[in-house]
């Protein structure tokens, strides 16, 4: 499907949601694969906070974290999740939403060896929205763990990936007079096919 721009050509959302990162990395100034994710709490209150997305596969999207954190709790008591990625740069954005589950084997061991040193000792390190008495008690730890763990530390059993299957896609290009384009993905679960709409913008 495509409009007149051409910027909604294919029927595949995750192979256009990878076109147009593709094209965000060339223009983005800072971490093009930034995403705010929205969580809820317990009581059904939202959450939202910045993310960086580290995959995007033939069905889902995946990112990285620590399973003890506020979103990691939270993302484990309900299951479902949204996010929006926005390119200034573009006029552009993808909005998400979904179901959640673990990344925990090998993809997650991967992608741990493969962060700098600094970045694996401090998910170690770091006890994640937790409370915190300094910097300086931070940087004890960080020295602590260095000194446990060495050189080639394995992953946390606390830090891991949340891959996002979708149920709803939306893609938003920037229109003039602010009659912008927009289409959605929807499926009503993981195997359905989708239902491709255009939106009134």
């Amino acid at each position: 499907m495509a409009d007149r721009t051409g910027k909604f050509a294919g029927d595949d959302p995750f192979a256009l949601a990878k076109t147009w990162l593709a094209e965000a990395e060339k223009s983005e100034p800072n971490d093009p694969n930034a995403i705010a994710l929205s969580t809820v709490d317990r009581d059904g209150l939202p959450n939202a906070r910045m993310v960086l997305l580290k995959d995007i596969e033939d069905d889902a999207f995946v990112f990285y974290t620590n399973y003890d954190s506020q979103k990691g709790q939270e993302l484990a008591a309900s299951g479902k999740v949204a996010f929006v990625m926005h390119w200034k740069s573009l006029r552009r954005q993808i909005r998400v939403r979904g179901t959640v589950e673990r990344e925990d084997g090998q993809a997650a061991d991967d992608y741990f060896k493969s962060r700098s040193l600094k970045s694996r000792l401090g998910a170690w390190a770091s006890r994640q929205s937790q409370p915190l008495t300094s910097r300086g008690a931070l940087v004890a730890e960080v020295a602590k763990i260095t000194a446990a763990k060495g050189t080639n530390p394995d992953r946390p059993p606390f830090w891991g990936g949340f891959r996002i299957s979708p149920v709803e896609i939306e893609f938003w290009a920037d229109g003039d007079f602010r009659l912008h384009d927009r289409f959605r993905w929807s499926r009503s679960g993981r195997t359905e096919p989708w239902k491709i709409d255009r939106l009134n913008p």
